[in-house]
């Protein structure tokens, strides 16, 4: 078959505007596969087919499989770069705070706004030939401010060659939870206060002295046209919320015996992370709320990989991310 055949160089790793995946989908399409044993794996996991390479499992192959050829050893970086994007990937977190996830070829990058008032974005009665209201849409004054993350892999070859690759997948996926933890961080701070353009989260102060159940309806009620539906919480600021005698909800508790999901209420997803200051609560709604932002996929120094040189090889990626609507973002502070 066509796959058997394929001649891999590490040059496929740098054509502009292409992963190193999608250069082999072109050169060997999974649709020509429909109906045969390889159906539903595609141009990278039949590569690893090819030489017969195990990366999961118990039987699961040592490192130095890769490097049994100098063909297999350019699939070793675009391995190490799938399993440190599983870790990203089960960031579950940051997961449920983006509305849209927006790719791009550079380093700059506008988000956009609607710039009508709310009154003109009403959906009012237009009398026959009248004029229908406009929603105006423009880019933001300030460019979303992407942030590089990522990890240094420190390790000689010598070291890790005779690893068995499941193991090594586990350690390369805690690099990209690591680096989803940095993400939800400059998430979090966007939300806060702001993309840089003037539109950090309306605080909503407690109605008395200490925080009660009546203030986290008064924070439901502050989202007209919104739906506040995730609850991001500090260490004290959940500890409080738990505290509260509506939590105490039977319907509550077996909800998150029965998912492991913990919800409010008012039916809001309640998330604890360090990311948020201790005693913030930040309300949002996920639908509208947020966009990410990222110069391309996981990258990694192929070079240096695929020529055994592992000291000091980079695994980083670059992320920004901007507000949607400004309004579907509150902020309080529990005491």
């Amino acid at each position: 078959m066509a796959f058997d055949n394929l001649k891999i160089e590490k040059e496929m790793y740098g054509i502009s505007g292409k992963s190193f995946s999608q250069v082999l989908e072109e050169l060997d399409p999974s649709q020509q596969y429909r109906g045969t044993d390889l159906e539903g794996l595609d141009a990278f996991e039949r590569q690893l087919k090819r030489f017969d390479i195990r990366v999961s499992g118990k039987h699961s192959d040592p490192v130095e499989k890769f490097f049994s050829t100098s063909t297999s050893a350019a699939l070793f970086p675009e391995y190490v770069k799938r399993a440190v994007a599983t870790g990203t990937n089960d960031a579950e977190i940051l997961n449920q705070m983006i509305a849209s996830k927006t790719y791009i070829d550079s380093l700059d990058y506008r988000s956009i706004m609607s710039a009508s008032s709310n009154e003109e974005e009403e959906l009012k009665y237009v009398a026959e030939g009248g004029e229908i209201p406009a929603v105006v849409i423009k880019t933001k004054e300030n460019l979303v401010k992407l942030q590089k993350r990522g990890r240094m892999l420190v390790a000689s070859y010598e070291a890790i060659r005779f690893q068995r690759l499941d193991l090594f997948t586990v350690t390369l996926r805690q690099i990209g939870k690591q680096i989803a933890r940095q993400q939800l961080e400059d998430a979090v701070t966007v939300l806060i206060s702001g993309d840089g353009n003037k539109n950090a989260a309306e605080k909503v102060a407690l109605l008395g002295e200490s925080f009660s159940y009546q203030d986290l309806v008064n924070l439901w009620s502050k989202f007209e046209d919104f739906e506040m539906n995730t609850l991001l919480a500090g260490n004290t600021a959940m500890k409080k919320m738990l505290e509260l005698e509506e939590f105490q909800n039977p319907a509550t508790g077996l909800n998150f015996q029965a998912t492991g999901k913990l919800t409010t209420p008012l039916g809001a997803n309640l998330c604890k992370t360090k990311a948020v200051p201790e005693n913030t609560i930040i309300a949002l709604d996920r639908t509208c709320g947020l966009e990410m932002v990222t110069a391309g996929d996981v990258s990694v120094e192929y070079d240096k990989l695929i020529d055994r040189q592992l000291e000091r090889a980079s695994i980083s990626t670059i992320t920004g991310f901007a507000k949607i609507f400004d309004e579907a973002s509150k902020v309080m502070e529990v005491k």
